[in-house]
């Protein structure tokens, strides 16, 4: 793709996002997702192959249904209440159908079919945003509109996607997959709580983030998209190996590294909203998904030295060090002293 104009997708993705999370007109928070999508959809498409092309069909018809039922949401909250305000969002079905749509534009269940195969059809790069930047737009409207939501609908369809997400990972050999389903467990720890602290929700969202996007270039410097290729992956990188355990560990939630924060503050949050059996529930459903991320640990610990293997080695190649993935890995691994400050602030 021309520089000029990846340069320009990625302006107005930066554009497009800062517009929905400023906004305090629904017209504008629209206008700032349709922006968004309309930058994301060359970026999907850009190695010609069947699969992106395939891929960025479906992004875009999803994408569009669940920006028609926003604006159809706000039309009718405004045609009943005379308000456009985000924040001003009363009108009973209006919430549902905002809900709805939320949930289609994130991935929760039961709208989550395209993700999967949309991350399938992309690169590792596109893939790290379709994860982390465009999720932020949908989770901004969550957030501004919680107070308005109805919580039981929010803890059925998280339950859900925790549920989900962690069930149909098991299988998975594709590593793109398998971080979709990863997302949308995650998703259901964020949407379980935003009814009661939507701060928590922004917090699991920062992390995830971090975590995801340190898996993702990580992947992405090894040259690994499935899990035979994972195995090997050592012969080149082996520092980086066993730093993807640890990263992938703290991304299934396993104390003491960093994602254990946020399901730690989301159940004691739970319990005090005397929550307590969605709070268990989800927390047993956290399993499934601690299961697929265990096996993508073994897979990439088997063949460490003095292990063998049947495949043949790759040769190791002298790679710049990149400065950028250290960070990220130790903020993903390392987080967890600070959690005492963060309880103060939320």
């Amino acid at each position: 793709m021309n520089p000029q104009a990846k340069l320009v997708f990625v302006i107005s993705l930066l554009l497009g996002t800062t517009i929905t999370i400023t906004s305090n007109h629904w017209i504008m928070a629209w206008t700032g997702l349709e922006i968004n999508t309309l930058a994301i959809l060359p970026l999907i498409s850009k190695s010609h192959h069947p699969r992106a092309i395939e891929a960025a069909t479906k992004y875009f018809l999803v994408q569009a249904a669940a920006s028609a039922l926003v604006l159809f949401s706000s039309m009718t909250n405004a045609w009943h209440t005379g308000q456009w305000d985000i924040s001003q969002l009363t009108h009973p079905t209006s919430c549902l159908i905002l809900t709805a749509a939320i949930a289609m534009k994130l991935g929760l269940v039961p709208f989550h079919f395209w993700f999967p195969e949309v991350l399938q059809g992309t690169s590792l790069t596109t893939g790290l945003l379709l994860t982390t930047a465009m999720k932020l737009p949908p989770i901004t409207l969550l957030y501004l509109t919680s107070h308005s939501l109805n919580p039981t609908l929010l803890i059925t369809m998280a339950i859900l996607s925790a549920a989900l997400g962690g069930w149909m990972g098991l299988n998975q050999t594709q590593i793109r997959k398998i971080l979709a389903f990863s997302s949308i467990s995650h998703l259901g720890w964020m949407a379980i709580i935003i009814s009661y602290n939507p701060k928590l929700t922004l917090l699991n969202f920062y992390l995830y983030s971090l975590m995801t996007a340190t898996v993702f270039f990580m992947l992405n410097t090894m040259k690994v998209l499935n899990l035979p290729t994972l195995m090997t992956a050592w012969a080149k990188t082996p520092t980086l190996s066993t730093t993807l355990i640890i990263v992938l560990l703290s991304l299934a939630g396993l104390p003491p590294l960093t994602g254990f924060m946020p399901k730690w503050m989301i159940i004691q949050e739970l319990t005090k909203q005397d929550m307590t059996l969605p709070a268990m529930i989800i927390s047993l459903l956290s399993l499934l998904s601690l299961f697929f991320y265990l096996r993508l640990t073994y897979c990439a610990a088997i063949t460490l030295p003095p292990h063998t293997t049947n495949h043949a080695k790759q040769w190791r190649t002298s790679k710049a060090t990149n400065v950028l993935v250290a960070i990220l890995s130790t903020l993903s691994i390392a987080l967890l002293p600070i959690t005492p400050m963060l309880l103060t602030i939320a």
